[in-house]
């Protein structure tokens, strides 16, 4: 199997807090990325600072914290190096990794993803307004290529990397299921879409 990895280390700071322990549907945001992974990888962690709410979060779930490297830049990309080196240590080929603002991912992104990097050193999301490249699939081997990619200045993106290693794309639709929860607004209308949601409403 493959290892998942849930990208919870950013700063929130439009948000106004932690992301990640805010509440959708009676859940913590980063219980909803841990189930869309959970049902495809071995092993869930998380990437999160050890002293924040996701890091509390992900205790209560069982799932390992994956700390960014020593001294790497703030960012997405020292996450995915983390998980890297996580699933090298781990004895697996391959890291998927999903952000953990985003509750309404397709139940299918995992498997699609995985499908997609057959033979090819990953996958990434891609809809009508473009590359999601924390929805992505990362081989062990790009390692190198994502350590190269930190000590970088300016410090590359992850669609940048995953482009340049070769990673194939991957379409989806709508792509409003990719939105991310950016404010407390944002919040309130995915508590508003989930409602009609569950209750079977268009």
């Amino acid at each position: 199997m493959v290892l998942g990895l849930i990208l919870a280390g950013g700063r929130s700071s439009r948000f106004g807090g932690e992301k990640a322990s805010a509440r959708l549907g009676g859940l913590p945001l980063l219980a909803h990325a841990h189930r869309r992974l959970a049902a495809y990888c071995r092993i869930v962690g998380v990437n999160a600072p050890r002293i924040s709410e996701a890091g509390r979060l992900a205790i209560g779930l069982g799932a390992p914290l994956v700390r960014d490297p020593p001294n790497a830049p703030l960012g997405s990309l020292a996450g995915v190096a983390a998980g890297l080196v996580w699933a090298q240590r781990e004895g697996e080929e391959m890291l998927v990794t999903l952000p953990c603002d985003a509750p309404f991912i397709p139940p299918d992104t995992t498997p699609r993803l995985l499908a997609a990097a057959q033979g090819r050193p990953g996958a990434l999301a891609r809809t009508a307004t473009g590359l999601h490249p924390m929805c992505a699939v990362w081989r062990v081997t790009l390692l190198d290529q994502v350590f190269a990619a930190l000590a970088a200045t300016p410090t590359p993106g992850l669609d940048a990397v995953l482009v340049a290693a070769g990673a194939t794309e991957v379409a989806f639709e709508p792509a409003d299921l990719f939105a991310t929860i950016e404010t407390r607004d944002d919040l309130a209308a995915a508590e508003q879409r989930l409602s009609g949601v569950t209750r079977g409403v268009a």
